[in-house]
């Protein structure tokens, strides 16, 4: 499968969508005047401190006059008033902005639905992948998000909106990066033992380079060319692993769900919902003993022999 040359964006509170960047303008406004508050009110007080402070024992209190009290309440309150108005409209203008409701009948882009703790994203093609989500850079999408158990949230900052996932129901959001690159996310709704460890990995590419990345993540897995290979693809079967991990054109029908899709595994930067990197060493740890890799994970300890261990993963390692 290709490389891609992409630039790797780390700041949070990067901006790569006109969501993100409506967002952003709101947040910062309100952190502005927010700011000022803060300021103006901490200032008075300590001015109000210093100008009144006691110049001799037994001092007492001076009493400010009604009519004073009255227009300075009066004026806090329309003053609050208004801000909360004007902010109530930018808000509403705001969300206005960012949920344009679909064309009729339009269908949904991609198809994201979380699991414990892991990411399964699917294609309008049939191409299924997990975990690391690939777009086009610059086209605005309409995705689905699902959850196949418990309560997720889909957030990539950069990207703009957080969405809840729930059981049952479908939830959709509008999705865009404007340039290339790798953007980072994670779930934000605590959903278990590994939530932390349930990140999310966003590639944009150009139109071009994203087909051409589609074209090879819709093929069948390649066939094991050395004897360790194959004999571990016939212990993905033996072993029933086949009944969780759909691999495209080694598994009967390519529907398991319970698991993340292997089809094209060895070529994603990072296994375990962003845990380790993809490595060789890290899959056969992870055959080995799942609990000690991700404690909670559903994939039980099947015992397998080192020998077994090191065919597995010597199959897993070249799904390219």
């Amino acid at each position: 499968m290709p490389e891609f040359m992409l630039v790797q964006i780390q700041h949070i509170f990067q901006s790569a969508s006109s969501d993100a960047d409506a967002f952003n303008w709101l947040f910062n406004a309100f952190l502005a005047v927010s700011g000022f508050i803060i300021l103006l009110v901490s200032g008075l007080i300590a001015w109000t401190v210093y100008k009144f402070r006691a110049k001799q024992a037994a001092v007492s209190a001076g009493q400010i006059p009604a009519s004073t009290s009255r227009k300075v309440e009066i004026l806090t309150f329309g003053l609050a008033g208004l801000l909360v108005a004007v902010f109530l409209v930018f808000t509403v203008r705001t969300i206005y902005r960012v949920q344009t409701p679909p064309r009729p009948g339009q269908q949904p882009d991609l198809t994201i639905v979380g699991h414990q703790w892991w990411w399964e994203i699917r294609y309008p093609d049939g191409t299924v992948t997990a975990n690391e989500l690939h777009i086009p850079a610059g086209r605005r999408l309409w995705v689905r998000l699902e959850s196949a158990d418990v309560i997720h949230d889909w957030y990539v900052p950069a990207l703009g909106r957080k969405m809840d996932m729930i059981p049952g129901m479908s939830n959709y959001v509008w999705m865009q990066a404007r340039e290339k690159g790798v953007y980072e996310g994670a779930c934000n709704e605590y959903c278990g033992a590994q939530h932390a460890w349930m990140r999310i990995r966003v590639t944009a590419h150009s139109p071009e380079d994203f087909r051409r990345w589609l074209g090879e993540e819709g093929k069948s897995a390649r066939e094991p060319k050395n004897e360790l290979a194959k004999k571990g693809k016939e212990l993905f079967h033996k072993k029933v692993c086949a009944g969780c991990h759909s691999i495209r054109g080694h598994t009967a029908g390519d529907s398991a769900r319970i698991g993340p899709d292997l089809t094209h595994l060895a070529s994603r930067k990072y296994i375990l919902g962003g845990k380790e990197p993809n490595s060789l060493g890290a899959l056969r740890a992870w055959i080995s003993n799942p609990q000690a890799v991700k404690p909670g994970a559903h994939m039980p300890n099947f015992n397998l022999s080192p020998e077994e261990i090191e065919a597995l993963a010597a199959y897993l390692n070249q799904l390219k």
